[in-house]
């Protein structure tokens, strides 16, 4: 018996599937107004000058790292400097990257910036195989003044634009202390950085293409509380053949 119990013949399939590509019509226009909102928002100038440990082991700023580009994609990756491999959701996500030349042709440079040292995020990405760049902000504000690492005794706790009290309310305890993922935009006029966008938690679920391709299938996802976390990484995959 098929998953849902529902077998028909193919002309009810196809009125089925013409219903559905109607609101799947729609979410297309959804989306496209949503974007060029997006795009839309205000930006922040970035006074604050923030310094990151790259891969040569040089100390590089926040406007190197676009890299003479216009834009500047940051994953902040979860990687504690105590950790010795980065966060396994996180790396789930680094799986899904894309060849980040694609998106240099478009003007725009990416990087993954952790608080481990570079030391540790070398290694790790050494054992992993990816190419994208990686930096360090260890001994920087910059992953706190994002939001991506939160420690009330540094900052006030904010988590997706919420509050310490907010969290709380709504049982997102996860969210109140240590590492979190999210990701973060530039835009980099003449010498002039600005911050133009960020996003957290599930909010960063539509650069995950593995989860987009499962979402067209009958089992969907089939994942549990762990969400990303529960998958292996390409090496681990390929050390059981």
């Amino acid at each position: 018996m098929p998953l849902t119990g529902i077998v028909v013949t193919p002309g009810e399939w196809l009125e089925a599937r013409k219903a559905l590509l109607v609101k799947e019509k729609e979410m297309t226009r959804a989306n496209e107004k949503l974007f060029a909102q997006l795009r839309d928002l205000p930006m922040v100038k970035v006074d604050k000058e923030y310094i990151f440990h790259s891969s040569d082991g040089k100390k590089v700023t926040l406007a190197d790292l676009f890299k003479g580009k216009k834009q500047l994609m940051v994953y902040h990756f979860m990687f504690p400097p105590e950790a010795d491999t980065g966060c396994r959701g996180c790396s789930f996500l680094g799986e899904n990257l894309p060849d980040v030349r694609l998106l240099e042709s478009k003007d725009t440079a990416f990087t993954a910036v952790s608080r481990a040292p570079i030391e540790k995020i070398e290694a790790f990405k050494k054992k992993t195989g990816w190419k994208f760049p990686w930096v360090s902000s260890g001994g920087s504000d910059f992953n706190y003044d994002f939001h991506a690492t939160l420690d009330e005794s540094v900052a006030p706790v904010e988590y997706n634009y919420r509050s310490k009290e907010e969290l709380e309310e709504r049982g997102l305890a996860r969210h109140l202390n240590g590492e979190q993922p999210g990701l973060s935009v530039f835009y980099k006029e003449g010498d002039e950085v600005y911050h133009t966008y960020s996003a957290y938690a599930r909010g960063l679920e539509r650069y995950l293409t593995t989860f987009n391709l499962l979402d067209v299938t009958p089992l969907g996802r089939q994942v549990g509380p762990m969400g990303p976390a529960e998958f292996k990484l390409n090496y681990e995959y390929d050390e059981e053949k």
